[in-house]
């Protein structure tokens, strides 16, 4: 049996060795800048015509590394051969692939500044947010071979007289798994062994924006134990090879990150038949959010600040959790607007890599870069500017933390997802119409209520349409087996990456039943 689950701690970096340890890490790191990470079919390197460059957020000049760029021939290469290894995968013991999964975990924990590091590079991540990001990877892990043991003995169900019945779960088939860059460890790595551990085989198709991450990754499930052709490591264009990959007719499940209209779109697709296909496909989506925290006129001012502050600009915003709307009651708006524009103005922008530890880094491409200004200027029409508003993508792709005041609920910086270090706030006349306001667009993903009134806590748990609500904290942070994750609405499927549901999408119940 395997030790109780306990998520991987975090780390000290007021603590000089921790600081140094991380500091020596990043040095590594840029000591390997420039690699180049083939892709991975049937256990072979495969090298291609063409690349995937990565580079460094912080300084879009720097070259993190080069991997391979799939196309459709790849692409039918990979799926044929995770076709083939699912017929011996899938009956390997339940125990051998968690244990695959412990090991795997015990390697990322020797290297975990190492790969928070690269986060720290590749990603654009604060120090801090870079080792929330491997622990949380580390917790998937730990969480999802423990739960694999629970289920391998199935459910209890009855048996009759002179009959035996059994319930039991057996693995769907080839998963194709399209992972996000924002956590370009936690979630890619989640949502690979998720499928892995339950007797899947899997083609992993990570972010054009921090594919090295994965490919690092990659080898260490080889190195763990995964046999050839299990996992399959296909990074390539998502109109090219996603769509390949999600419409193949041996595809069984799909497991996506990332944005609503992608997300839609995937959807819509699975769900065509194709020729030659004998199955209905199995789609897990997670499709980001328009979060918000709400203030009470019973709340505790410091715990609402802190809560605004820290789920509007942790990682530059760049959350599909993100609190980027505030709504406060018209009773304490003034003073805690004032507090929250005082804090956010002590944030500091900059190169995460440096030893200073910025709070915020740089936001992750010029795509990103370009949208999210540009929202900025939709705001200064809808709202009142009161903080940031400033950028620079000189070197790197820099935004500082901004605020608008007095916006309407049905602006567009209050109804549309920004994916950055913008934050819209609102007033309410009660509480009543702070949670309609709360409500009002068409994602469901997380959300935060402040007050100290039990009644309103209660009411919310029925009133505040979300997948994760927390009160009196920020609306992030999501803890793998503590806090179970998946939104409503627009969010996704509700599907609760760390939670013990999780696992069982990702296989098919079996009844079987003997006469004696």
């Amino acid at each position: 049996m395997l030790p109780t689950y306990k998520h991987e701690p975090f780390t000290d970096f007021t603590v000089e060795e921790n600081k140094q340890a991380l500091l020596d890490a990043i040095k590594k790191v840029e000591s390997e800048l420039g690699g180049h990470y083939p892709l991975l079919i049937n256990g072979e390197r495969i090298e291609t015509e063409q690349k995937i460059t990565s580079y460094n957020p912080s300084n879009k000049e720097e070259i993190i590394g080069t991997t391979g760029k799939a196309t459709k021939d790849h692409a039918e290469q990979a799926i044929e051969a995770a076709s083939e290894a699912f017929k011996t995968w899938r009956k390997v013991t339940p125990a051998e692939r968690a244990n695959i999964l412990v090991r795997a975990a015990a390697l990322v924990r020797r290297r975990k500044h190492e790969f928070s590091a690269l986060l720290v590079k590749e990603g654009g991540k604060p120090w801090k947010e870079a080792d929330g990001d491997t622990a949380e990877g580390i917790d998937f892990m730990e969480y999802y071979a423990r739960q694999m043991i629970e289920l391998a003995e199935g459910k209890p169900v009855n048996s009759r007289e002179g009959e035996l019945n059994n319930y039991m779960y057996t693995p769907t088939g080839v998963t194709v798994v399209i992972s996000p860059w924002n956590f370009a460890f936690a979630i890619m790595a989640g949502t690979t062994v998720a499928p892995l551990v339950t007797g899947n085989t899997v083609l992993l198709k990570p972010a054009s924006t921090t594919p090295v991450i994965a490919a690092k990754f990659v080898e260490v499930l080889e190195e763990a134990g995964v046999p050839k052709g299990v996992i399959n490591f296909v990074p390539g264009s998502g109109s090219e090879v996603g769509d390949y990959l999600v419409e193949h007719p041996k595809t069984a499940l799909i497991t996506f990150t990332g944005s609503r209209d992608v997300g839609v779109r995937l959807y819509e697709r699975a769900a065509i038949v194709q020729k030659e296909q004998n199955h209905l496909k199995r789609v897990i989506v997670e499709m980001g959010g328009k979060d918000t925290v709400v203030v009470d006129n019973e709340a505790d001012i410091d715990t609402a600040v802190e809560a605004i502050v820290v789920s509007a600009f942790g990682f530059s915003g760049q959350k599909c959790s993100a609190g980027s709307r505030a709504v406060i009651h018209a009773d304490v708006y003034d003073e805690v607007l004032e507090k929250v524009i005082e804090k956010t103005n002590a944030l500091t922008v900059g190169n995460p890599a440096e030893p200073n530890n910025n709070y915020m880094g740089p936001v992750i491409d010029q795509a990103a870069f370009d949208k999210i200004t540009g929202y900025i200027e939709v705001g200064k029409e809808e709202g009142k500017l009161v903080a940031g508003g400033k950028s620079d993508d000189s070197t790197g792709y820099f935004i500082h933390p901004t605020i608008f005041a007095d916006v309407d609920p049905k602006a567009r910086v209050m109804q549309e997802e920004i994916f950055g270090p913008v934050l819209a706030i609102s007033k309410a006349s009660s509480y009543d119409e702070a949670l309609e306001i709360a409500n009002n667009t068409e994602y469901g993903l997380t959300g935060a209520v402040i007050t100290n009134n039990r009644e309103k806590i209660e009411q919310a748990k029925y009133d505040f349409h979300v997948g994760n609500l927390y009160f009196n904290r920020n609306c992030t942070g999501a803890i793998v087996g503590y806090h179970p994750f998946g939104g409503f609405k627009m969010s996704g499927t509700d599907s609760k990456a760390g939670g013990p549901d999780y696992l069982a999408l990702h296989m098919q119940a079996k009844t079987i039943s003997e006469m004696y």
